[in-house]
């Protein structure tokens, strides 16, 4: 609700003057009204909630022949905004970053899942990544926001750190205090703009590289192998965990928040290795019932 703040979190985004501007939720506008103050050269908005579509369409009407501006009343999660950008923009990965933006102040709800969604997205370079490595200006919960930027041996350290950071550049802006939001959240509130990077720091499919590093840090606070070690069936669990780690040349006794981004790399190489010459271990999820595997001759009961 403060317009001070409000502009801070729109300069974070850099500029965007003739830029295509993405905004998730902007609620009553008022993200929205200091995004058209710099002018973009197309604004899409993406808004779930009816009850706020009269007042955008007020400012849109507002600002006609100024800035263009679309409003899409849908779910973000279902909602490929892609479709709604000028292909004119488009340019190639390795190129610096197209002139469209994403920014949102995301509801708490759903913050984590669409950033995981995002990533994947990111990784196959689709939606709004089809067109570059479009730059994102998000609000999180702070201590989400915390986790996303954290460092190796920071308590925030955590899965979604690692996520982030193998795909973007991560920068935790400035803090703003629930006070000066309406309704007032219990927690204050963490900006951060993402830069998809040219290169994954870990070059393999999301799917593989998410299950690894969800399995190592289910047991955040343990010797890492032994999240590793959910990664495969109870009858090889322990020798097959104790090969991947040797492959990867890290110490088991390494708890999750030590490990590198690099050094999970050297982990998920190894456990694509592994289930490379034993294709039925990749099919293994611990959170599933009771299942049978069959490694070369023999089968493994979990």
């Amino acid at each position: 609700m403060e317009p001070r703040l409000i502009d801070k979190i729109v300069r974070a985004a850099g500029h965007i003057q003739n830029n295509v501007v993405c905004e998730v939720g902007p609620g009553p506008g008022g993200i929205t009204r200091s995004i058209i103050q710099q002018v973009p050269r197309k604004v899409i908005l993406v808004e779930k909630d009816p009850r706020f579509i009269p007042t955008l369409e007020l400012i849109a009407d507002a600002c006609k022949g100024k800035v263009d501006v679309d409003i899409i009343a849908g779910d973000i999660l279902k909602t490929d905004v892609s479709h709604f950008i000028p292909t004119d923009v488009k340019v190639s990965w390795t190129d610096p970053p197209p002139p469209v933006n994403l920014i949102g102040n995301l509801p708490f709800s759903v913050s984590t899942i669409l950033m995981i969604r995002w990533l994947e997205m990111i990784s196959k370079q689709e939606g709004p990544w089809s067109l570059g490595r479009t730059r994102m200006t998000l609000t999180f919960q702070k201590e989400v926001a915390e986790r996303m930027a954290a460092p190796i041996l920071d308590k925030q350290r955590c899965r979604l750190s690692v996520m982030c950071q193998n795909w973007c550049n991560v920068k935790y802006k400035f803090d703003i205090p629930g006070t000066a939001f309406l309704p007032k959240p219990d927690v204050d509130v963490g900006v951060v703009t993402l830069t998809p990077l040219k290169q994954p720091i870990i070059k393999l499919p999301f799917k593989m590289v998410e299950k690894v590093i969800r399995q190592i840090f289910s047991m955040r606070q343990k010797y890492s192998i032994r999240g590793a070690e959910t990664l495969f069936p109870e009858n090889v669990r322990e020798e097959m965990a104790l090969k991947m780690y040797s492959i990867a040349d890290i110490d088991p006794v390494t708890r999750p928040f030590q490990i590198t981004n690099s050094e999970f790399g050297r982990l998920c190489e190894a456990y694509n290795l592994i289930v490379t010459k034993n294709p039925e271990l990749e099919k293994y999820d611990y959170r599933a019932p009771k299942q049978k595997f069959k490694r070369d001759e023999e089968i493994v009961e979990n």
